[in-house]
């Protein structure tokens, strides 16, 4: 197992510990938050329009399908744990695609 604060991969599925900001003005990656990496969102946090907003930026920005991407916790809250099955990327691929802007 290779853990990097938000990220950790196990065999081929990758998890990231994310803390998401809903209603910005923009969907993008903030950068580093604590042990988790910030990502804001366009979407409001009303009837699951951020999650599904979340999961679907998160395949975009890693190149994978979209049912490749699931939210294993967090379902309510700002804080959430996505897994990635199967991963095909490296820790140092997921990171880059990931990278602030």
């Amino acid at each position: 197992m290779n853990t990097t604060d938000w990220l950790t991969l196990s065999g081929s599925t990758a998890r990231l510990a994310l803390h998401i900001q809903p209603g910005a003005k923009k969907t993008s990656v903030a950068g580093p938050h604590g042990d988790a990496l910030k990502i804001r969102l366009a979407a409001p946090p009303v009837d699951g329009k951020a999650n599904a907003a979340l999961l679907a930026f998160l395949a975009e920005r890693l190149g994978v399908p979209n049912r490749a991407v699931s939210l294993r916790s967090g379902d309510t809250s700002r804080r959430k744990l996505v897994e990635i099955q199967p991963c095909p990327l490296d820790a140092a691929a997921i990171r880059a695609a990931l990278a602030s802007e």
